[in-house]
């Protein structure tokens, strides 16, 4: 397995211990929860079931499906129970009577995956687990409950954060992250995909760092030819990824993909204030919990421009596979199928690359701080801008503001050779400098930092930069 060995470790652990458990497992859709689970306990799970997608049911009653699938799983697993449950409640104690027939058996590993999809409106589903959970599982110290779900805020707000007969009950959770760069080249070595790092940062532009995606790459193929059978040949198999994403995780998928669009047309992203006008919603609880849930199934981020006030967080799109559906795929019917290929010297694709590039920083700060030998202090980051009453206008790609009073304000380049420093640029490296200084306490040093590719060429002006970080540095 790639990556993922602290969450391994964790659930062997527990998987050896003398007490229940009950774990949570939630992330991204297509980041890898189903498949840490069945490799962790290959051969050693005693009941499976997984929820129906409400995306592709069609039928009229979504609850009776979800308990006629459970009754087929159960009936599959070896239990005889003699009707379909009429409910939830039903349903896991018929659940019960089978476990405890196999109670002399040792460990008992129940594996409910998509959870949230069982839980349909009026269905007393929680109810059911609850009841399962408090009145049962939890004094049965050989049980070991699994859930996992891809809506991520439901595992939230129903489990985590649950007020109610759930309320403390959960001994662990994981949170399942995207592969970072350096997983998704070690992912692709061992399907023997041979990229340069410079073309495995592309893949993350446009991928991520999600394994399902990227398990898409064949090793006879450029990473250009790749994504062009991804996307644009006339049997693209993720196509249609992008409806099929939202409508799989959000019950209200219209509204969610409302917001991340909105979201796609502004880099930095929007007010609260600015997405209720845009959108013409209210700022009610709904949207509340609209954005919350797409900052947990991390499509969004909120963030406070630097020398903005907090009531001013901002709200931005860095999932990079909607950036690149959104940007390039979205409407595209009437392209070539090799619309990729033919577009990569093409100075639109580069102007791309180079805001997908921000991107790809902003998700590998840890990576980019230990290069810069700061792991150990503590910062914030955002972007920057100050246009106004500035006829040259100042904007800064990243800056990290550290605790130790320094901060580094990072130009993000993506070159396909060394970055050279003219004179024009110098100057506006020192203009943008002295206005960041008139925003920043006296006592706080700034650092200009190039996050690139290749590195540096070494001339008269080179030396405007305080560090270098470099494509390798991001695949720490």
């Amino acid at each position: 397995m790639i990556g993922r060995q602290e969450e391994v470790k964790e659930l062997k652990n527990r998987f050896a211990g003398s007490n229940a458990e009950f774990i949570a497992v939630y992330g991204r859709r297509r980041v890898g929860k189903t498949y840490l689970v069945d490799e962790t306990f290959k051969g050693m799970i005693t009941f499976r079931h997984a929820g129906l997608s409400p995306a592709e049911w069609h039928g009229k009653n979504l609850m009776e499906a979800q308990l006629d699938h459970f009754y087929q799983s159960l009936k599959l697993h070896g239990a005889k129970p003699e009707h379909r449950p009429k409910d939830w409640l039903e349903a896991f104690f018929m659940l019960e009577m089978w476990l405890q027939s196999r109670e002399d058996e040792g460990r008992q590993l129940i594996f409910l995956d998509e959870l949230p999809w069982m839980d349909t409106p009026k269905s007393g589903f929680l109810t059911g687990l609850e009841a399962f959970w408090n009145t049962w599982a939890c004094h049965r110290h050989q049980v070991m409950l699994i859930v996992c779900g891809s809506a991520s805020s439901w595992i939230q707000d129903r489990l985590i954060n649950n007020h109610g007969g759930l309320y403390g009950r959960l001994t662990y959770q994981i949170k399942l992250e995207p592969f970072t760069l350096r997983e998704c080249e070690d992912f692709l070595l061992s399907r023997n995909v041979h990229y340069s790092r410079y073309d495995i940062v592309q893949s993350y532009m446009l991928l991520g760092g999600i394994p399902y995606y990227l398990g898409y790459l064949k090793k006879d193929l450029s990473l250009a030819q790749s994504i062009d059978e991804l996307f644009f040949s006339r049997h693209a198999v993720l196509r249609d990824e992008y409806d099929r994403l939202f409508s799989s995780v959000f019950r209200n998928a219209s509204a969610m993909k409302a917001i991340v669009e909105l979201l796609y047309t502004r880099n930095a992203g929007f007010t609260r204030k600015e997405i209720c006008e845009k959108l013409e919603v209210s700022s009610g609880g709904i949207l509340t919990n609209e954005l919350n849930a797409l900052i947990a199934s991390d499509f969004i981020i909120r963030y406070v421009p630097f020398g903005i006030s907090k009531r001013e967080e901002h709200y931005k799109l860095t999932d990079p596979f909607c950036l690149f559906y959104l940007h390039y795929v979205r409407g595209s019917s009437s392209l070539d199928e090799h619309f990729w290929m033919n577009s990569q010297n093409t100075q639109p694709v580069i102007s791309w690359r180079g805001f997908a590039f921000e991107n790809v920083c902003f998700n590998h700060i840890p990576q980019i701080k230990q290069a810069l030998g700061i792991s150990g202090v503590r910062s914030t980051q955002s972007a920057w801008s100050k246009r106004e009453d500035d006829p040259e206008g100042a904007q800064i790609d990243l800056l990290i503001d550290r605790d130790d009073h320094v901060i580094n304000a990072c130009e993000i380049k993506f070159y396909s050779e060394e970055f050279t420093v003219d004179k024009s640029y110098y100057m506006k490296l020192m203009h943008r400098q002295n206005l960041l200084r008139t925003f920043i306490p006296r006592k706080s040093s700034v650092y200009q930092t190039l996050i690139t590719t290749y590195g540096l060429v070494h001339n008269e002006y080179w030396s405007i930069f305080t560090h270098v970080v470099t494509l390798d540095d991001l695949f720490t």
